[in-house]
């Protein structure tokens, strides 16, 4: 691949600046008691940091509910909505994916990085060749894993350790990554 930037047309996933950007924050199992509560499998790593009053969307339209409580069960929580007061009111809402807008997240720490920002990045190698672009994050047990898109075919992809000698610099504002290729590649 040449020393050009990545092409980012037409791709997936990108959004015009205006848009805001939601996130799966939890996905709603089923209702949960009379009042109104659902069981939910959280996806965010920061449940703690949503609270009573926080507005979340629900479903693909994005309809926004009102956080009336949030509260840790046995294997998931339990969340209940100021617009919900029965079990018959979030019947409807089962199966769907709550999302968040990313402007609520947190913020992190230097060297932390949440995962929609990485995606579509640009990656270069030490001496300024561009390698390609990161597609995916795997998550493992010891480290992240970027899945770096090296062209068209979507056979060619190199995995890199989300790891300090290999990832050497994260350039947000850039949109792009300076690595050092290990030497097995």
């Amino acid at each position: 691949m040449s020393n050009q930037e990545p092409d980012k047309r037409n791709k997936p996933g990108l959004l015009k600046n205006s848009e805001p950007v939601f996130l799966a924050f939890a996905k709603i199992r089923k209702p949960h008691g009379l009042k109104g509560e659902v069981a939910v499998e959280m996806l965010s790593n920061f449940p703690d940091q949503f609270g009573e009053g926080d507005v979340v969307y629900i479903g693909e339209k994005k309809q926004p509910y009102t956080l009336h409580t949030i509260r840790e069960a046995v294997k998931s929580y339990l969340l209940s909505f100021k617009e919900c007061n029965d079990r018959n009111s979030v019947e409807h809402l089962r199966n769907l994916i709550i999302f968040i807008q990313s402007d609520a997240l947190p913020d992190l720490t230097d060297d932390e990085y949440y995962h929609h920002d990485l995606i579509g990045m640009a990656v270069y190698d030490s001496k300024g060749n561009c390698i390609g672009e990161i597609a995916e994050i795997i998550t493992t047990g010891a480290n992240d894993v970027y899945v770096i898109s090296t062209g068209q075919d979507t056979n060619n992809e190199l995995l890199l350790p989300a790891i300090k000698s290999v990832i050497l610099e994260v350039d947000l504002d850039k949109k792009r990554v300076i690595v050092e290729l290990p030497e097995w590649l």
